[in-house]
């Protein structure tokens, strides 16, 4: 069984049907629990709806998912504050293992992964911040000053050293990344990076009479994508938007929610919701 990355897309439109910051930036962290829970390689923000603006509402719900995955030490040399993240202080910790509790240099040990941040050149290497209180040597020089970089620890003795390290590498789950989708969802779907695409929709087929399949393609790719629509307007009227068809777009349609008992599910519910059902089939 090849090891499959999780990426899920979710719509600009989902903090839009809500007036407050406040409660933008606990929607979007709920998101970001989930995808950390559920170990999820990438998050993606699409535009759903061509007939309004939403740069804002991309941008917002971007920023706030990547700030939400950098580890506590390294967001103040990594964002500035802007007005999206006034109320970024209620975003849930993630608790992953690359946000890491220990801030002492004589608890790291070799082998140990990090997360950091380029400070300056050195004298035969790069100085960086590991989140401890003395800076780490990077050697080769193969990042630039003010890059976020992962790194492995070589050395804990009378200098902290360090070398790039490539996630791909790290036997635990390392957080996500996030991307903005500038172009249409279908555009998205159709760019050929996933082996296997999935949509959730109520009105797509129960899970259940499709679970069988779909595991067994889920177990043979490398990428999968599931895809949220947003309460106001579905994949269905998404898609149908962009001149398409969803069932033809995608791999399965499907509705992890049956027997819902509200008129509506939002969409950081249908993320929860969905990525237990699908951890549950494939890992249970």
């Amino acid at each position: 069984m090849v090891k499959t990355e999780v990426c899920i897309a979710v719509p600009a439109s989902m903090v839009s049907d809500t007036p407050h910051l406040r409660e933008k930036t606990a929607k979007v962290g709920l998101v970001a629990r989930a995808a950390a829970i559920f170990q999820v390689g990438e998050v993606i923000v699409y535009p759903d709806n061509p007939r309004v603006n939403q740069r804002g509402d991309m941008e917002l719900v971007t920023r706030l998912l990547a700030y939400a995955e950098t580890p506590q030490y390294l967001r103040k040399r990594l964002f500035k504050l802007t007005p999206e993240l006034k109320y970024a202080g209620i975003l849930p910790p993630l608790r992953t293992p690359h946000h890491p509790t220990n801030r002492e240099s004589r608890r790291l040990r070799v082998g140990d992964y990090r997360e950091g941040f380029v400070v300056s050149r050195a004298p035969g290497g790069l100085l960086v911040d590991v989140g401890v209180e003395r800076l780490a040597t990077m050697t080769p020089i193969n990042a630039r000053v003010g890059e976020r970089v992962t790194v492995k620890v070589t050395s804990v003795d009378d200098v902290l050293a360090v070398q790039r390290a490539s996630r791909a590498e790290i036997p635990v789950y390392w957080g996500y990344c996030v991307r903005t989708e500038k172009r249409s969802f279908s555009k998205l779907v159709e760019e050929g990076r996933f082996d296997l695409t999935v949509a959730t929709s109520r009105l797509g087929s129960p899970f259940m009479k499709v679970a069988a399949e779909l595991v067994v393609r889920w177990r043979q790719a490398r990428k999968v994508l599931i895809a949220f629509g947003a309460p106001a307007r579905g994949l269905h009227e998404v898609v149908k938007t962009e001149g398409g068809v969803l069932e033809d777009l995608v791999d399965f349609v499907v509705n992890t929610v049956p027997n819902q008992g509200t008129e509506t599910v939002r969409t950081e519910e249908a993320i929860i919701a969905t990525l237990a059902i699908f951890n549950v089939q494939v890992n249970g």
